[in-house]
């Protein structure tokens, strides 16, 4: 909103100072310096809330060390992140931007399947909150949206530049180019890393070339399910889920702010993706809405984010990783996430074959997800958070690395 204000007095009144509002650096500053405030000041204030109306988590005793000192802490603190994402990009960044609205609706759709789920848990007094199949199909819903909008969108572009020879490339810029809806992706680790999903079964025949294309949107509903539930799952401990999406938020940030400048992508040699460098506006206000929700959140934490915060940011993850073509770099830079999921999945695998074959399950670890076996083994919780945030940042550097390193 402030863009529109400020660009229409430098237009019309050559207002001073107002032309900064042009710059997307500028912008996305002043997001996250706007975002860490209303988390620290809102979020204050939301804690007393939920303490008076009684709003606590229930805690089933897992037999964790200092577990059960947690009981009756105020939950839905998602609500901090949610506000301290919507209002900054609603002031900063252009509305009128298709990646910008995705990301709105995102938030907003999978922050109120996480909310209604804390409601019931909270209000209604059922521990096991909204049923998983309606939160899968909200996920599913969600990943229509997304797929069908970066699918048919005309305004989902990528930058292809023409040669004299009458080839073309997304990279290595010529003076002459043209803006094409291809739904193109970048292959990690890989030189010449452009991957066509309209192209996946070329060895097949023409038949099933033309069909490939559509494949797009299961994989898309795909990532979004698996990115917000493997956020869910490492939201167990103080400050795990938090720290870990913000430094994930942090990197996301960086490449959508070279996908989106010719500069830049340029000289990093990358595909340039029209108009997508607004989102390092909402990227930074990601950022900041996650480090101010620590504030709070950090042992011993004064608040928890529920599922209204934990499926948001794992749904805002995904989806932003799609738009700048980066969604096979997920399972580098969301590791965490990742082998949050898996030990999960290994473990009530296994428990499953072992009671059938042996009449009684065995387990692959103490206790699933991974944060809870190393609770188990008796670290304290401050100590694992910090570990998985270094592991985070190592991950976040070698995806940042792929930039150069193919």
């Amino acid at each position: 909103m402030l863009y529109y204000l400020f660009t229409y007095l430098d237009r019309e009144f050559d207002f001073f100072g107002a032309g900064v509002f042009q710059y997307i650096s500028f912008r996305a500053g002043m997001a996250t310096l706007v975002s860490l405030l209303i988390a620290m000041i809102f979020g204050g204030k939301l804690i007393k809330i939920l303490q008076r109306k009684q709003v606590g988590e229930s805690i089933r005793d897992l037999g964790l060390q200092g577990q059960m000192e947690k009981k009756g802490t105020p939950t839905m603190g998602g609500l901090i992140i949610l506000l301290a994402i919507l209002v900054p990009t609603l002031l900063f960044a252009r509305l009128d931007n298709v990646y910008i609205l995705l990301m709105l609706v995102s938030t907003v759709w999978l922050g109120l399947i996480g909310f209604l789920d804390d409601y019931i848990k909270v209000f209604k007094k059922n521990k096991e909150g909204l049923a998983g199949r309606f939160k899968i199909l909200g996920q599913i819903g969600l990943g229509l949206i997304v797929g069908f909008t970066l699918f048919f969108s005309d305004d989902v572009v990528v930058r292809q530049y023409l040669f004299g020879d009458g080839s073309i490339s997304s990279v290595n810029a010529s003076s002459h180019f043209t803006d094409v809806h291809k739904m193109i992706t970048t292959i990690p680790f890989r030189k010449n890393n452009e991957l066509d999903y309209c192209n996946l079964f070329t060895f097949a025949g023409p038949l099933f070339q033309g069909w490939s294309c559509y494949l797009y949107i299961p994989f898309v509903i795909l990532v979004i399910t698996a990115v917000s539930n493997g956020a869910n799952i490492t939201d167990g401990i103080d400050g795990l889920a938090a720290g870990t999406s913000a430094i994930i938020g942090m990197t996301l940030a960086i490449f959508t702010y070279v996908s989106g400048n010719t500069i830049f992508a340029d000289y990093l040699d990358i595909m340039f993706i029209p108009n997508s460098g607004e989102l390092a506006i909402f990227c930074l206000a990601f950022v900041g809405a996650c480090v101010g929700f620590l504030w709070y959140n950090t042992y011993p934490a004064q608040v928890f984010m529920g599922d209204t915060g934990s499926l948001a940011i794992g749904g805002i993850i995904a989806v932003l990783a799609l738009i700048v073509r980066k969604e096979l770099l997920i399972p580098i830079l969301c590791g965490i996430f990742l082998i949050e999921n898996l030990s999960v999945m290994l473990q009530v695998s296994y428990f499953k074959y072992t009671k059938k074959k042996y009449g009684e399950g065995r387990r692959i670890f103490k206790m699933s997800p991974l944060h809870h076996h190393y609770q188990k083994l008796g670290y304290h919780e401050s100590k694992i958070v910090g570990r998985f945030w270094i592991v985070g940042i190592m991950l976040a550097i070698l995806s940042l690395a792929t930039l150069k390193l193919r």
